[in-house]
C-alpha cells in the first residue's frame, strides 16, 4: 500500500508540476504575442498611472516576515516576508560591503534615507509603495512619483548629453528596442539605498532600466545594477507594475518634509521652560 501510495504522489506532483508548466508557457507566450497601443510616433503607449506590488521597498532580497521598530504598533508595523525579485537571489557585494550592508540592517530606522523624505533614487522610486505617472512625448518621457513629489525626465533624442553633476533622481537618457522603453541612468549621488534592508551602493551607480508592456494593464520592469566600488559583477532584478484602473485615479501629494521636521530638527528647538 506505501508503495502504491507513493507512486500516486508522485503522478499528482507530476500532473501538477505539468500543469504549471503548460500555465507559464501560456503566460509567456501571452507576454510575447501582446501588441500595446501605440502613440502617435508609432511608440509603445505607456501613459498612465502604474505602481508596484510586493515587499520590495523592505527588502529587494528574498526575507522572511518579522516585527517592526514601533513595538506599539503590533501587526499592523510588522515588515511582510517577500520572495525577493533579485536574479539569483542574491546581491554580490564585494567583502567589505557587505559588512557595511549588515551594519546599514541593523541601524535603517536611523540611516534609511528615506525615513528622512530624501528622495528615494532609481530604481526605488518605482517600488515604492506609491504609485507613479508616465507621460510621454517623441522626445521626453517624464516619470513623476507620489513620494515626495519626486520626478525625473528621460531625453529621448538627446543620447550624447551628460550631466554636469550629480542629483539623487539622476540622470536619464532613453531610446526604444522594439516595443521595450530602455533607459541608461548615471550621475545618481551614492546616498540612496535600494531598500529598507540597508542594500546600498556608491555614486559609481550605473542603471539599465526596462520598460516592457506585457498586458493592457501590466509593464514588465527590469533592471540591471551596476557598480564597480560595491558589487562583484552586475546583477539584475525584475517585478511588474500594473496599472491604476481606481475611477477617476491620479497622483495625490505625499510631500513628507513637515512629517520628519520633529524627527530631524526637533532637538533644535528651545525650551520654553529653561
Amino acid at each position: 500500500m506505501r508503495a502504491r501510495g507513493n507512486g500516486l504522489v508522485f503522478v499528482l506532483a507530476a500532473m501538477a508540476v505539468a500543469g504549471l508548466l503548460v500555465t507559464t508557457d501560456q503566460a509567456l507566450g501571452a507576454e510575447q504575442s501582446f501588441e500595446p497601443p501605440r502613440t502617435a510616433d508609432d511608440r509603445p503607449d505607456l501613459n498612465g498611472i502604474w505602481q508596484a506590488l510586493g515587499s520590495a521597498h523592505w527588502n529587494i532580497e528574498g526575507h522572511a516576515a518579522q516585527p517592526g521598530p514601533i513595538v506599539a504598533l503590533g501587526a499592523i508595523g510588522a515588515i511582510p516576508g517577500g520572495l525577493g525579485v533579485v536574479e539569483g537571489g542574491r546581491i554580490p557585494y564585494q567583502p567589505w560591503a557587505a559588512v557595511q550592508k549588515q551594519e546599514n540592517s541593523e541601524n535603517w530606522v536611523t540611516a534609511d534615507p528615506v525615513v528622512k523624505c530624501y528622495m528615494p533614487g532609481v530604481p526605488r522610486a518605482t517600488y515604492m509603495p506609491f504609485p507613479l505617472q508616465i507621460v510621454q512625448t517623441p522626445d521626453h518621457v517624464l516619470i513623476t512619483y507620489e513620494f515626495a513629489s519626486s520626478s525625473r525626465i528621460i531625453y529621448m533624442s538627446q543620447p550624447d548629453f551628460e550631466s554636469p553633476f550629480d542629483t539623487w533622481m539622476g540622470h536619464s537618457r532613453g531610446h526604444w528596442e522594439g516595443d521595450t522603453l530602455v533607459v541608461d541612468v548615471t550621475a545618481q549621488v551614492g546616498d540612496t539605498w535600494f531598500d529598507s534592508a540597508g542594500n546600498f551602493h556608491s555614486d559609481a551607480l550605473h542603471v539599465i532600466e526596462r520598460y516592457t508592456p506585457i498586458s493592457p494593464n501590466a509593464l514588465r520592469y527590469e533592471v540591471v545594477i551596476e557598480d564597480p566600488n560595491v558589487f562583484t559583477r552586475p546583477w539584475t532584478m525584475s517585478m511588474p507594475l500594473y496599472r491604476r484602473l481606481d475611477e477617476n485615479v491620479q497622483l495625490l501629494e505625499f510631500k513628507c518634509v513637515e512629517f520628519v521636521e520633529e524627527l530631524m530638527y526637533g532637538h533644535l528647538r528651545k525650551d520654553p521652560t529653561r
